[in-house]
């Protein structure tokens, strides 16, 4: 049975890239660039690159990227925008749980929750990160987004995706239950797809708090860790995290 996530992005790919999340890939890879630059990476993974929006923007900035995804229909997208830039990027179809790589990447992205967290099980959140701190190479950076559990302790998540709503004419979602135990959601999206169906799916995504991240990450031989807010467009290592913002921005550096 395919998960919620398989059916969201099996025929989604066209109206993806008007949501009003997907709009801030330039300012958001600036930053990625200032990040990897000072480290002399040139090699990158975008991990749930989806239609390549971050993936093509910086491989016009010079770096050799490689995206990945689950999604058939997204990976042809970002191929087909890809080769209308006449750019030579590598997309492929891979489990985010399931890396096929081992020391490959001076660098991997993961944004706007391209796999972690939205698995169904935090086991499965956690080969996510396990699969990418196996292919970065030593020194290595990961920058990833992720959903901040500080955000519905102080919050309304219903609030939030209706203040959205109220902007955009995609996805919209509705929270049914925070798990407070288990700090997932659980929420219902209704979506048209690309033939102009309209679904309603089940959903859950798992929040994290910054503690937990540190944890996993340490685990897993980070040893630079840091996490700031992440605001549309705009990440800043001055944007210090606070209960207020929806998603945390994650930076960290593989040890030897």
């Amino acid at each position: 049975m395919k998960q919620w996530y398989e059916k969201l992005f099996e025929n989604y790919a066209e109206k993806y890239d008007s949501e009003v999340f997907t709009q801030g890939t330039i300012g958001e890879c600036d930053f990625i660039e200032n990040e990897l630059k000072a480290t002399g990476a040139v090699t990158l993974l975008d991990v749930g690159c989806g239609t390549g929006r971050h993936s093509i923007e910086l491989a016009k900035r010079g770096f050799d990227v490689t995206g990945i995804d689950l999604s058939a229909s997204m990976l042809a997208k970002a191929a087909e925008k890809a080769a209308n830039e006449g750019l030579n990027i590598r997309f492929e179809q891979h489990d985010a749980r399931q890396l096929p790589f081992d020391k490959d990447f001076d660098a991997i992205i993961m944004m706007c929750e391209g796999g972690f967290p939205l698995m169904e099980t935090d086991e499965m959140n956690f080969e996510i990160l396990k699969g990418v701190a196996k292919a970065l190479r030593p020194q290595g950076k990961l920058i990833f987004t992720t959903l901040n559990g500080l955000f519905p302790l102080f919050h309304s998540i219903n609030d939030f995706h209706q203040a959205v709503d109220d902007r955009n004419d995609g996805a919209s979602y509705h929270s049914s239950n925070f798990d407070l135990m288990s700090f997932r959601d659980y929420n219902t999206t209704k979506f048209t797809d690309d033939d102009g169906v309209e679904h309603q799916i089940d959903c859950q995504e798992r929040y994290y708090v910054p503690s937990e991240i540190s944890w996993m990450l340490k685990t897993l031989g980070f040893s630079s860790i840091d996490i700031f807010g992440a605001t549309l467009g705009a990440f800043s290592r001055s944007d210090t995290l606070k209960t207020s913002d929806y998603e945390m921005l994650v930076v960290a550096v593989k040890g030897e």
